[in-house]
């Protein structure tokens, strides 16, 4: 999906955007397959946690290349000869498990190929942990933007090699941390179609390894984003996404924000206590509707 012409086609780290800080070299994968079931890390909700059959699908764990090493995955993708339009599924901070994995499934039954990289199988084994603050200190904060961003790519890339995937139809759709990525990837990827940001955060540190907010690139963004945010969301304030979106519509760019009033954190994660099934049911409707209506589908 590279420019044929660019020089620097071969080189995963040459258009990073200023968020390559150097030096910046490859580890070995601490995880090299993923985990099964749920997230030990915060409490299930059997009775209403969704479950999305793979019938009609091509579904399941894969190793996507990368430049140091097969990176763990899972794919989920209709039957058939394709193309099919492309959705890279940004996981929350737990790892690509259950839900995610079913994400991909709901994407795929309606003509997507949907590929979940497991963005931080360098930086710690998500499948053990059972503390969300331990993962963000000691998985999440280490995790360099560079690295997930080149990952990102990778996926990308494989999606249409081996995948069936359409370079012409890419999109992204991330929550919570994975909310966070899409407005960077949105500025990194200029091919990108449309991201779909559910409850990421637009601010918060930086670091040498982690240089940019979505604040500071909503400016910059290639695609438009529909934002999906809750009004009870405690740790995101609503008035962080409006000024990041104001920034984004300054600069010629497009946000949609959907802010649902009474929805916390966590609404659409169906095996959290935080799901709100009227809200997550709404927003998913409008997010497959913005990823046809900008070209991705």
């Amino acid at each position: 999906m590279s420019n044929a012409s660019d020089p620097h086609e071969n080189d995963p780290f040459s258009q990073l955007d200023g968020l390559l800080t150097p030096p910046f070299s490859r580890r070995g994968f601490v995880m090299t397959s993923l985990m099964t079931g749920l997230t030990l890390a915060t409490t299930s909700v059997e009775a209403q946690v969704i479950q999305t059959d793979a019938e009609g699908l091509e579904a399941g764990e894969v190793k996507i290349p990368t430049a140091d090493g097969p990176m763990p995955g899972y794919r989920a993708m209709p039957e058939g000869a394709g193309p099919f339009p492309i959705v890279l599924v940004i996981e929350e901070i737990f790892g690509v498990h259950a839900y995610i994995k079913d994400i991909c499934r709901r994407l795929a039954k309606v003509g997507y190929c949907a590929v979940a990289p497991e963005l931080y199988a360098r930086q710690g084994d998500l499948s053990t942990m059972t503390d969300a603050k331990l993962i963000i200190r000691d998985v999440i904060s280490k995790t360099p933007d560079a690295q997930w961003i080149a990952d990102l790519d990778a996926a990308a890339s494989w999606a249409v090699s081996a995948s069936r995937g359409d370079a012409a139809r890419l999109g992204t759709m991330g929550w919570c941390r994975g909310g966070r990525a899409v407005w960077l990837y949105a500025a990194h990827r200029q091919d990108l179609k449309a991201g779909v940001a559910w409850y990421g955060p637009v601010g918060g540190d930086r670091t040498e390894i982690q240089p940019r907010t979505g604040m500071d690139v909503a400016a910059e963004i290639h695609a438009p984003i529909l934002a999906l945010y809750g009004g009870a969301d405690t740790g995101i304030p609503v008035a962080a996404v409006e000024a990041a979106r104001d920034k984004a519509k300054a600069a010629g760019k497009s946000v949609e924000l959907v802010v649902y009033p009474d929805a916390p954190h966590g609404f659409h994660a169906d095996y959290r206590p935080s799901y709100r099934p009227k809200e997550a049911n709404d927003g998913w409707a409008r997010a497959l509707s913005f990823l046809k209506a900008h070209g991705v589908g």
